[in-house]
């Protein structure tokens, strides 16, 4: 799988500060943009996957409402976890 427990471990530890804090919105969004690109590169491939394009929409707008929240909370943070996953507004 391509989602494994060491990989979502590095993923919080980098940007949720440690691997314990899964909580954290940064670690969230870092997920949710992995997920984001696994999925991106699966539908590449197999463009008549309609429940993946559906899970991928209801995703990127998950990882929006949080990159929100992180905007009102910490606009630093914001503009840091947005120029390091490279996404864009």
């Amino acid at each position: 799988m391509y989602l494994t427990k060491e990989v979502k471990a590095e993923i919080f530890k980098k940007h949720g500060g440690n691997a314990e804090n899964t909580g954290s919105t940064e670690g969230q969004i870092a997920l949710f943009t992995h997920r984001i690109n696994h999925l991106t590169g699966h539908l590449k491939r197999n463009h008549k996957d309609f429940n993946t394009e559906r899970s991928l929409v209801r995703l990127v707008g998950k990882r929006r409402s949080l990159l929100d929240y992180l905007k009102k909370k910490d606009i630093v943070k914001y503009r840091e976890l947005i120029k390091e996953l490279n996404i864009r507004k």
